[in-house]
């Protein structure tokens, strides 16, 4: 059993418009956006990036916005929920200021004993916020939500799966210990993890998902450096799953892999972090492009990334 994870990283999702997908977690959720640049693999499309002060792992929501991209189809062999953390007590301030934003899917509920307000993203993404006492993460409120009610970073993903044995065990030789079963969910984490410690596996009836705007493209879990990116690897490539070479994303290094459930796997390092290209205090204002991508600077700004507003 490995013992280099430490929780959820990022969570990285598909959008259809950057504009409204930056406002939502700005303006709506007050997230800070840490980093705006631009998909590696595509660069004519924004990569965005919305968390605490300096987007600590384990904050940070991502996304990938292709412009009128077309919603996704809900199923399984997908990250259904994502969930927040915030503090005892602040739902009902919560659902008062979703409800005065328009959000749509809002739905109370308890799910382990803990108080959750459902909700739905621009895209039909699928979100939860969720009450937790004694979650000692400074939250940011640079976006004007008090302190008293604002998000922590994450809680939880919610992964929807046709047969969850296989994720279940394979979450088990990352390090997630079981917890307990409610219904058709089964809960993990990693004790003394970082606070995004959980995965709730939901197994459920339906057809596979099909990725698209409102989707999560991939879940990412946290390890401290490349050293233990490295041993995680091996002992991954050692069991049996086709993993890939250490890949540099600027801000982190990462590998990825398909999980049995069908959800996409990376395991990310909490190094080098958002500030190795801005200082703290201008964090996600500047378009911060990949060397590989630099010399398309002029031609990206001009046809393709909209200016967006803070």
């Amino acid at each position: 059993m490995l013992n280099q994870i430490q929780g959820l990283h990022h969570v990285t999702s598909l959008a259809s418009a950057a504009q409204e997908n930056n406002d939502f977690f700005t303006k709506v959720l007050g997230l800070r956006r840490v980093k705006k640049t631009v998909n590696f693999d595509a660069p004519e499309v924004y990569h965005l990036y919305y968390g605490d002060e300096t987007g600590s792992p384990g904050t940070v929501m991502t996304y990938f916005p292709f412009p009128r991209a077309a919603r996704g189809r809900p199923g399984t062999g997908e990250v259904g929920t994502t969930a927040f953390s915030v503090p005892k007590g602040a739902l009902d301030w919560w659902q008062d200021r979703l409800s005065t934003f328009d959000v749509k899917g809002l739905h109370r509920e308890t799910r382990f004993g803990d108080s959750r307000l459902r909700f739905d993203g621009p895209d039909g993404d699928g979100f939860a916020l969720v009450e937790v006492d004694g979650d000692a993460r400074t939250p940011w409120t640079g976006g004007g939500v008090p302190e008293a009610v604002a998000i922590r970073g994450f809680h939880s993903t919610d992964m929807r799966l046709r047969d969850i044995g296989a994720s279940t065990e394979l979450l088990r030789f990352m390090g997630y210990e079981t917890l307990e079963t409610e219904g058709n969910i089964t809960r993990l984490h990693v004790p003394g993890g970082n606070q995004a410690n959980v995965i709730d596996l939901t197994e459920v009836s339906a057809g596979p998902a099909a990725q698209g705007a409102g989707s999560v493209h991939h879940v990412a879990f946290a390890v401290e450096n490349r050293a233990k990116q490295l041993e995680v690897r091996k002992a991954l490539m050692d069991t049996g799953y086709q993993v890939t070479p250490v890949i540099d994303r600027d801000y982190f290094w990462a590998i990825y892999f398909r999980s049995p459930g069908g959800v996409l796997f990376e395991v990310a390092t909490n190094e080098p972090g958002f500030d190795r290209d801005e200082d703290t205090a201008h964090l996600g204002q500047a378009l911060r492009l990949p060397s590989q991508h630099e010399h398309l600077r002029d031609v990206l700004v001009k046809q393709y990334l909209e200016p967006l507003d803070d």
